[in-house]
């Protein structure tokens, strides 16, 4: 379903579509207009321009509200945003703390409290101010609250709004830099080690006219601090020292595992006070001034690059209004819309309309309105479906029962199939073909381990003249060498080759066919050896098997042969011909 169709339907019923427009007034940077793209992996600035505004530090004020005017015109022609759109404007905090104030107060009761307090500053002395709040903690068992407030000049926010409204724009709400500095940390992940359950850490943010403390537990303010320091009349590294003599001692009131630096002036370099603070937990830092070295997150490309660095973090925490949920949102606008329409999406006053982003466009509806809406394209998609499944599900059933009918046929061939070969089995004997081919496997790997171990073992002077392998495992070796110990050799190595044999050497004696022989030779004598794991008995079984196979005594203990009395040159790895029966055969 196309994004212009689904337009058309939300215009149908009463929503008007506008696009929000985010603004920062950023001093040091001048007005910001920032625009995200969520839908990219990772989230990124698709849009941003920055216009030159100055700013009044002392009075808490923009300069030329005439200025201010013109620069949201010419970035609005330069991002092609239509001017009839919804803005959200983020300004420089002017007034925030806390207050521990009964129970039992009303709002109104509470809202006096706290213009009270916030008109002992000078700047509201002669701007009324206007104020929003919001609990931080609730102690039912003392009967009190702690809030947490902002202020800022009503005059302020008047003059913004009246400038947006004569290119068409409707101002709908004002944010202030440090709700916007938090949503911007939340949105991008550069704090998503500090802002689990249950973690406390600090928010230092450094400004040219001092610094503030934010205390939080995970996402939750618990406290909100300010030290006025003359940074303007220090030099050099006085800066430093004087905000950290004074960080340290405020640090001690709020003990935390995290301590987050955000500097907003170019005086003072976040990474270099952050490495001269100590015991303030894990200390991370982001430089939001001219020491930046990179951006707060990915940036398209068509964002012109050199606008890339000068793209703030607060202009990213209100760009970010829409997509981030930290919870803390002051309202200074109460009862700003974004849509002007009736219609059914006008819905009633109680019922606080949601923002429906499609494509480009921005619609705003009721809860109820919506529910109409769903009902409305369930009935439109749902109809359709309804009469092409009538119409084909038949068809569509009786194919799949033939082809059902057709498995059922086939599946009883099969089984017709098994049992037929499962009664000519029972009938002839069972075969059991794998264990079979176990035993074969097993018997050759054994033997050629065996004859394996033979050929890497023996020395140049020993020589073979009888060997026997089993499939389980026994061996018998017979043999002569010139040396005994060579013999010793050979049969080391056999042992280390055939680890779990229980190779035993069972004869080690001189070869001779007789004591005459043996005193009438005058030269050096072979030494006949014997290298088994078999016992006595699975010999004899042997040697008499062979016996009876054959017709005479094939005993190897029996005397050389005349041919090969001298036994020499037979060299290594010499075996007989004969076959060697297997013992495991009955």
């Amino acid at each position: 379903m196309s994004e212009d169709f689904l337009s058309k339907i939300l215009s149908q019923f009463g929503g008007s579509s506008q696009e929000y427009v985010f603004l920062s007034v950023t001093p040091g940077v001048g007005l910001e207009m920032c625009q995200l793209d969520v839908t990219t992996s990772p989230k990124s600035v698709k849009a941003y321009a920055v216009r030159e505004l100055a700013y009044n530090e002392t009075s808490k004020d923009i300069a030329d509200y005439e200025v201010f005017k013109n620069a949201v015109a010419d970035m609005y022609d330069e991002l092609k945003i239509n001017p009839k759109c919804n803005v959200v404007v983020n300004i420089p905090l002017v007034s925030m703390g806390t207050m521990n104030l009964p129970l039992i107060l009303s709002d109104d009761a509470l809202l006096v409290s706290i213009t009270s307090e916030v008109e002992q500053t000078y700047i509201f002395r002669r701007m009324e101010p206007t104020i929003a709040w919001q609990d931080v903690n609730v102690n039912q068992s003392t009967d009190s609250r702690k809030i947490l407030y902002s202020a800022v000049q009503a005059p302020v926010i008047e003059n913004i709004k009246t400038a947006l409204a004569t290119l068409g724009s409707t101002l709908i709400g004002v944010d202030v830099s440090v709700a916007s500095y938090l949503r911007a940390l939340d949105f991008t992940g550069l704090t998503t080690a500090q802002m689990q359950d249950n973690i406390t850490w600090n928010l230092m943010i450094v400004n040219s006219t001092g610094y503030s403390l934010v205390s939080l537990v995970g996402k939750t303010v618990v406290d909100y601090y300010e030290e006025p320091l003359a940074i303007k009349t220090f030099e050099g590294d006085d800066i430093y020292n004087a905000i950290n003599a004074s960080a340290q001692i405020t640090l001690m009131s709020y003990p935390a595992n995290y301590l987050y630096i955000i500097s907003e002036t170019d005086m003072v370099s976040a990474e270099l006070l952050a490495s001269k603070i100590q015991g303030a937990g894990t200390i991370d830092f982001f430089e939001n001034n001219t020491f930046k070295k990179h951006e707060v997150m990915p940036v398209s490309l068509d964002v012109l690059p050199d606008n890339v660095l000068k793209i703030s973090m607060q202009a990213i925490g209100v760009a970010a209004t829409n997509y981030s949920n930290f919870p803390l949102k002051f309202d200074f606008i109460k009862e700003a819309k974004a849509s002007k329409g009736g219609g059914l999406l006008a819905g009633s006053s109680s019922e606080p309309p949601v923002p429906i982003t499609i494509g480009d466009k921005t619609f705003e509806i009721t809860p109820s309105a919506a529910t109409t809406i769903a009902t409305v394209l369930l009935v439109a998609i749902g109809v359709p479906f309804a009469l092409l499944a009538f119409v084909l599900l038949p068809k569509v059933e009786a194919d799949k029962q033939q082809a059902l009918d057709a498995v059922t046929i086939k599946a009883q061939e099969l089984d017709d199939q098994v049992s037929k070969i499962d009664q000519e089995q029972s009938n002839t004997g069972s075969f059991d073909l794998k264990g079979e081919v176990d035993v074969v496997l097993k018997n050759n790997r054994s033997k050629l381990m065996s004859y394996s171990a033979v050929g890497e073992s023996i020395p140049n002077t020993v020589w073979i003249t009888y060997f026997m392998t089993q499939g389980d495992g026994l061996v018998d070796i017979k043999g002569a060498a010139t040396n005994v110990e060579d013999i010793y050799v050979f049969f080391k190595n056999m042992k280390d080759s055939l680890i779990n044999t229980k190779l035993r050497l069972q004869k080690l004696e001189m070869q001779s066919g007789s004591v005459d022989d043996l005193l009438s030779s005058s030269g050096s004598q072979n030494y006949e050896f014997e290298i088994t794991n078999m016992t006595t008995d699975q010999l004899s079984a042997l040697f008499g098997k062979l016996k009876g196979e054959d017709g005479k005594s094939e005993d190897p203990n029996a005397p050389a042969s005349a041919d090969n009395k001298d036994g020499k040159g037979q060299g290594n790895g010499l075996l007989g011909n004969t076959p060697i029966p297997d013992l495991g055969k009955k």
